[in-house]
């Protein structure tokens, strides 16, 4: 819809993501998009402050013309004083989050209309017909104007503030001609060019170089938006994978040069590190869902921390066990020793954690853990249309088997003696007691080793 200067009616509301546009969106990724629009808002009032300080600045350094009159019609600090005046109001208006349509489009008007007085009191300052105004080189200042719309990836302000200058200058042209009569029309372009004449053709020419301007402009504005609309969309997608995978994984996936396809692999000299609240599943069917998501919650806030902050990569989350990954993504040259601290971390955390269960009143959930490492497999399984990342290989099964072997031995935190030697090999040195060789539910023979 239209109003009656045919400019689009959504240019009066509140400027954002319009009704045609939302609709193909979520209400998230509009909100995103309006608060983009809104930075670029502020950063255009901040543009034109900047422009207006500058303007004053070559002003005010700026020497006399030698044909100036000592009485000299100075309207340029009357001028750039509205113009900033408006543009610091505009700037305040911006940082309160008011940026509705009809202030934008006076804004525009404003630039426009500031701009094409200067020109015309050029004639008054100088003592020379109207005509002469046509020729002075402040005209060029319009596309300046112009170009500030474009901070913005919107082609309707782009477009109207085109459509706004090509009309002031037709009215600049008309004023000229009606000043000076028929008789200032003429077809030479040296008599143009040298004396003060209209020549309607150049005028029009200006007019339409305003408006391809714009056109074109706006077309590259149309073209940029949508890139904006999926960057925004891709960024809000984007976080909420870190928020499903482990930022790892996101990472590997968002800067990989290829696509992630299923039977993507590579080997690693990684570690494994599995964990496990003892007793939980007991605990979950004595307690309503709220209480035990709401433990489970805070088991995993006070533990993720931990395996983040020493390279570690969360693979899955089984439950109340989490499996994570250290050096398989990406090489590591500390893969057990991080694997290993981390573990002990854990262990020494787990001692506030079974003071949070008792203040709480629940049964004592102990966190048991193992870490375990070796070469393994990173790799994609899946298919096309669901991949998930893991690994694979002796490391991962160990890992699991000494978590489980916790419970038999009655320790919390188990690795086997060749991981151990790694991590020391790596330069971490811990205190292990040996539980012996064992046998674990088919893995082989393992040294076993206690930490803590």
């Amino acid at each position: 819809m239209a109003n009656a200067f045919g400019l689009p009616t959504s240019l009066f509301r509140h400027l954002g993501v319009r009704e045609g546009e939302t609709a193909r969106m979520p209400a998230r990724v509009a909100r995103l998009i309006v608060a983009e629009e809104e930075q670029s808002e502020r950063l255009i009032g901040w543009v034109q402050l900047s422009i207006t300080l500058i303007f004053a600045a070559l002003y005010t350094v700026a020497p006399r013309p030698s044909d100036a009159a000592d009485a000299m019609l100075e309207p340029v600090p009357i001028v750039l004083g509205a113009y900033g005046a408006f543009t610091i109001l505009r700037l305040v208006a911006a940082y309160r989050g008011f940026v509705p349509g009809w202030l934008l489009v006076i804004s525009m008007m404003a630039d426009v209309v500031l701009l094409y007085a200067l020109i015309w009191t050029f004639h008054l300052a100088y003592g020379q017909p109207p005509a002469f105004y046509l020729k002075v080189p402040t005209f060029a200042y319009i596309f300046v104007f112009i170009a500030i719309r474009a901070l913005r990836f919107d082609p309707r302000f782009v477009l109207s503030q085109g459509i706004f200058a090509a009309a002031g200058w037709l009215f600049m042209l008309l004023y000229a001609v009606h000043a000076g009569g028929s008789a200032i029309i003429t077809r030479s372009f040296s008599d143009y060019l040298t004396q003060n004449l209209v020549l309607v053709g150049a005028e029009l020419d200006k007019i339409l170089t305003i408006l391809v301007c714009a056109g074109v402009l706006s077309v590259a504005l149309y073209r940029a938006r949508r890139t904006l609309f999926d960057a925004v969309r891709e960024g809000a997608a984007r976080r909420d994978m870190d928020r499903f995978f482990s930022a790892g994984v996101a990472d590997e996936i968002a800067m990989a040069e290829t696509v992630a396809a299923p039977g993507d692999a590579v080997a690693r000299d990684a570690a494994i590190m599995m964990l496990d609240l003892r007793g939980f599943t007991a605990f979950a069917g004595q307690h309503p869902p709220e209480t035990v998501v709401a433990v489970l919650t805070e088991y995993h806030r006070r533990i993720l921390p931990l395996i983040a902050e020493n390279g570690g990569v969360v693979d899955k989350f089984l439950g109340d066990g989490i499996m994570a990954t250290f050096g398989a993504l990406k090489p590591s040259e500390t893969a057990a020793a991080d694997a290993v601290r981390t573990l002990v971390a854990i262990t020494e955390a787990g001692r506030d954690w079974d003071g949070h269960l008792a203040a709480g009143g629940f049964a004592p959930m102990p966190i048991n853990g193992s870490a375990a490492a070796g070469k393994v497999v990173a790799a994609m399984l899946g298919s096309d249309t669901r991949l998930e990342f893991t690994v694979i290989g002796r490391a991962a099964n160990l890992a699991a088997k000494l978590e489980k072997y916790n419970k038999e031995a009655g320790s919390r935190a188990l690795t086997d003696a060749a991981t151990l030697a790694a991590a020391s090999a790596q330069g971490l040195h811990v205190d292990a007691t040996p539980l012996g060789s064992r046998d674990l539910a088919g893995g082989g023979h393992v040294d076993v080793m206690q930490l803590g």
